[in-house]
């Protein structure tokens, strides 16, 4: 059975950081320090999807820009990627940005997931340039 949770526990946050090392970490080899760019101390808005009890996606809502909410750190581990994990993650992401009164989504992904946020109503903007130290593209979409 598959189950969302907004993260409010720390066992769910736990599971968060799993998935985020499972599939940045270890899968793509992208180092600690860059991934995990959180400040310590502050509060963080996350999706954890489980699948029969095992940590498999998750997802950190940005709220923190004038007139629009980033979804950030959007991770499926491997071994449960293209199976729809992603596709129910976005949706619940989407949910919670319209419940908190967004209306404009921004998600900044690899450029190898464009494609899945362009089948999800995402526009990648190429003209927007994001700097990192990986390449990334600029998505948006109005809900």
């Amino acid at each position: 059975m598959t189950k969302i949770f907004r993260v409010d526990a720390v066992w769910q946050l736990a599971g968060v950081y799993e998935v985020r090392t499972k599939a940045f970490v270890e899968g793509q080899g992208i180092p600690k320090d860059l991934e995990f760019d959180e400040a310590y101390g502050q509060t963080y808005q996350y999706l954890l999807l489980e699948d029969e009890s095992i940590p498999v996606a998750t997802a950190r809502i940005n709220t923190g820009h004038d007139g629009y909410a980033k979804i950030e750190r959007v991770a499926v581990i491997p071994g449960y990627q293209n199976k729809g994990y992603g596709r129910i993650l976005i949706s619940a992401a989407e949910d919670w940005v319209k419940e908190l009164g967004f209306r404009r989504i921004v998600i900044t992904s690899q450029e190898q997931a464009a494609g899945f946020y362009e089948r999800l109503g995402y526009t990648v903007r190429p003209d927007i340039k994001v700097e990192s130290r990986i390449p990334i593209v600029y998505t948006e979409k109005e809900i």
